[in-house]
């Protein structure tokens, strides 16, 4: 073995053993988003969800923006609250709607649409309770696409809606939790 090899083999290990001891001691420093504790041992940001209320969504009765709503302000509820239940409510959440459908793909020979696209764009406010002071406002968007089968199979396509639906709620709920732990987590 020559004598630069035998250096660069002691200096791979020196700069192995240098990320691995700044690793070491990084390890301390890192705390999971939604942990127990916060960093300044306050409640965590898991608490500070859980005393989020989320205020039924305003839709049409009997439409499908309603059923949407009503997805869109379950799956917060339970990824806000884990499915145990709330804390006393230390915010209010208000959220608003809309929703559209646009065709993407039409077939030439009998003008029916093959794929649709549809789209949730959502705007929210965290109120504080304690001052009715709004902490937290935004707004987020979900696209999602279906395919819609032949005439033979009618009701696919009312299925493939549906699902994209429940498939846009879930991510407009995703959006908006993890925007409010950012704003719990950074205060901005």
């Amino acid at each position: 073995m020559s004598l630069r090899e035998t250096g660069q083999r002691y200096r791979r290990l020196a700069l192995t053993v240098a990320a691995l001891a700044a690793a070491g001691l990084c390890a301390g420093c890192f705390q999971p988003m939604y942990g127990e504790r916060s960093p300044f041992n306050g409640p965590g940001v898991s608490g500070k969800l859980a005393a989020i209320n989320i205020i039924p969504i305003d839709t049409p009765n009997g439409t499908p923006m309603a059923r949407i709503g009503v997805e869109v302000r379950n799956q917060l509820i339970f990824a806000l609250t884990g499915g145990a239940g709330g804390l006393p409510p230390a915010y209010d959440l208000k959220i608003s709607l809309s929703g559209n459908r646009q065709q993407v793909i039409v077939d030439v020979q009998t003008a029916r649409p093959d794929v649709e696209n549809y789209s949730i764009d959502a705007s929210y406010s965290l109120i504080e309770i304690a001052t009715k002071r709004p902490v937290v406002q935004g707004r987020t968007f979900a696209r999602v696409s279906y395919d819609i089968p032949g005439q033979q199979q009618r009701f696919a396509s009312t299925r493939g809606l549906l699902d994209a639906e429940n498939r846009a709620a879930a991510i407009i709920a995703d959006h908006i939790k993890q925007r409010l732990a950012s704003y719990f987590v950074a205060g901005t």
